[in-house]
């Protein structure tokens, strides 16, 4: 894998929306936490832009990133937030241009695509991780401080649980192998395209937000069916946010539902695990090397390599 350069406090970042725009304030706000610890901003053209619900045309928000790897003057690229419109953005992205200039590229939700996409087609090393939007309602220690510890690149980093967030564990067991995965949506989204995600030997983390709980079981199934879980390691479901049931109800909570689809695949599952829209939230590199490790119950899950160059 290609790991990008490590992030210090007087690196620039620069600033991206590939798929909604940031409300002003918000986005205003949110860059002061890091502008107030000693990272230089430079915001890219997206950020000022408007169709819809988006930030801009699909080629201008394809553009701002090919920008942003392409100048020598940004060390790393923060997304302001996801939404939805990266599926469009995708065929519009200069992978060779990227390959050349790796750098750090952090988001979450509807950047699963990008994120995928982009490791899958250059090797760089991305980060499934917070972006500005994280931090609209309050500045969350927990969040910038894990974050801060992966991208200077350390290794053997344990991932504990916040005060308010357990993560279970629905089935023991040790694996290790390459972290992937992301928003369960757009993972399925990309199913039968060249931007589908290889699942094999991964350990796979998956997170949703404001879903049934039918449909969470029946993105499961649909995982299940298309070999998803064939030949993994590990499998981390992140914090499920605001799941809801129907007036009929489903009569089995998430981690029911886990385990009537996933439980007899050998190996360990972990739930509510601090990754995805909820307060807390982990920085995942993708495709390094992981470990799960039931018996720690407090630190179960351990990112073994560094992911950038030091």
């Amino acid at each position: 894998m290609i790991k990008p350069k490590a992030l210090h406090k007087n690196s620039t970042i620069g600033i991206v929306s590939p798929s909604y725009w940031l409300d002003v304030e918000i986005l205003s706000l949110t860059s002061k936490y890091f502008t107030n610890l000693g990272y230089k901003l430079k915001f890219g053209k997206s950020n000022d832009l408007k169709w819809g619900p988006f930030a801009g045309l699909p080629e201008q928000r394809a553009d701002d990133i090919n920008e942003m790897f392409g100048s020598s003057d940004i060390d790393a690229i923060f997304c302001a937030r996801g939404g939805y419109g990266a599926n469009r953005v995708l065929p519009l992205l200069d992978y060779n241009l990227i390959k050349e200039n790796p750098k750090v590229f952090i988001g979450y939700s509807d950047i699963t695509a990008l994120l995928t996409s982009i490791t899958q087609k250059t090797s760089i090393v991305t980060f499934h991780g917070p972006m500005l939007t994280t931090y609209r309602d309050s500045w969350v220690e927990y969040n910038y401080s894990l974050m801060q510890r992966v991208l200077a690149g350390e290794k053997f980093i344990k991932i504990y649980s916040p005060e308010g967030l357990e993560t279970k564990i629905l089935k023991h067991g040790v694996a290790s192998g390459p972290l992937w995965g992301g928003n369960m949506c757009l993972l399925i989204n990309r199913l039968g395209t060249d931007d589908s995600l290889n699942t094999d030997g991964t350990i796979l983390f998956l997170e949703d937000i404001d879903e049934y709980l039918y449909s969470f079981e029946r993105m499961l199934v649909h995982m299940r069916e298309a070999g998803m879980f064939d030949n993994i390691k590990g499998l981390i479901f992140g914090e499920l946010k605001d799941m809801k049931d129907q007036e009929v109800k489903f009569e089995r909570n998430i981690d029911q539902i886990i385990l009537d689809i996933c439980g007899d695949l050998n190996v360990p599952i972990l739930s509510n695990f601090p990754c995805g829209h909820g307060k807390f939230q982990s920085t995942l590199p993708l495709s390094i090397n992981t470990e799960i490790d039931t018996k720690n119950k407090e630190m179960p899950v351990t990112l073994i390599d560094n992911a950038v160059q030091l």
